[in-house]
């Protein structure tokens, strides 16, 4: 009942946020700035989003090595599409982090406790990069409201680094040995996200303030992670409306770009489909070999 009552309030603060935005903006403005949109360059928008979460699984398959748990790389990619799945198609099931520790737990002796830990360090590596990248990008941004905060960009930024690090070694010690190797491959996924980004502003013609509307996308992505809104529907969009009334940016244009990456995340999410009614098998990886 508790999940149920979860689920109702999360697709009404979607539905709500939704409903506020169009109230907003110039809907008409929107549809003509979608009609716009080159479908040449929404093709590399879409392969940069799914090297990015090729590159997602591999970071979390890393995590899971560190609990023992050996996974091939192609069963542990169709695991993690059926995770993205379940986050974005079926709210009001089970989630796709849960799903997957679930399998997990059923699969290999392993404590629950260890694999949310990791589930949990995987999402937060991510959301460092996020904050580290949108800190960068903001030394870029030459707007009287930011001005006053680069130094403190580049402070927060640093300091970030260091409280993930010691938590990492004080709290996870079993996986701490690959923090920096999870740092590198959450580097690698949040620039590919950059790169799709960038294409799908591109694929609209936005030609003037592209760091600003790619400072935006970073934030409403650290924004969309919070289990506010179903798969971040809403909650992305009301970030790129405000950030782009603050940063003196066209509204209806950042509602539009908004859209167009939530629909391809919800197109390429639509592929873990497949495995909601073919369950993907756990194939065990190589084990390590014994250094005696």
């Amino acid at each position: 009942m508790h999940k149920q009552l979860v689920t109702a309030l999360k697709i009404a603060i979607s539905a709500a946020l939704i409903y506020f935005i169009f109230t907003k903006i110039d809907l008409e403005q929107v549809v003509a700035t979608l009609q716009k949109t080159r479908s040449d360059f929404l093709l590399p928008a879409v392969l940069f989003f799914v090297v990015s979460k090729i590159l997602s699984a591999f970071r979390l398959n890393l995590y899971f090595k560190q609990l023992e748990v050996y996974l091939t790389q192609m069963a542990n990619l169709r695991l993690y599409l059926l995770g993205m799945f379940y986050n974005l198609f079926l709210p009001g099931g089970i989630g796709g982090d849960a799903y997957k520790g679930y399998l997990i737990k059923k699969h290999f002796e392993v404590k629950t406790k260890k694999v949310v830990a990791v589930l949990l360090l995987d999402r937060l590596s991510g959301l460092l990069l996020l904050f580290l990248y949108a800190c960068g990008l903001a030394l870029f941004l030459d707007h009287t409201a930011l001005t006053p905060f680069k130094t403190y960009f580049v402070f927060t930024g640093i300091l970030a680094v260091v409280i993930f690090w010691l938590l990492n070694k004080k709290f996870f010690p079993y996986t701490f040995p690959m923090f920096w190797q999870s740092f590198g491959y959450s580097a690698m996924v949040q620039l590919c996200q950059l790169a799709s980004a960038w294409f799908v502003l591109t694929a609209l013609s936005v030609e003037m303030d592209s760091t600003a509307y790619l400072f935006l996308f970073l934030i409403s992505s650290i924004i969309s992670v919070l289990p506010l809104t179903i798969g971040g529907i809403g909650s992305r969009e009301i970030t790129f409306f405000y950030g782009a009334k603050l940063l003196n940016l066209d509204e209806n244009t950042a509602v539009g770009i908004s859209m167009v990456f939530f629909l391809i995340t919800a197109f390429v999410s639509l592929f873990g489909i497949i495995y909601h009614f073919k369950k993907p098998a756990l194939k065990k990886g190589p084990y390590p070999l014994d250094p005696q």
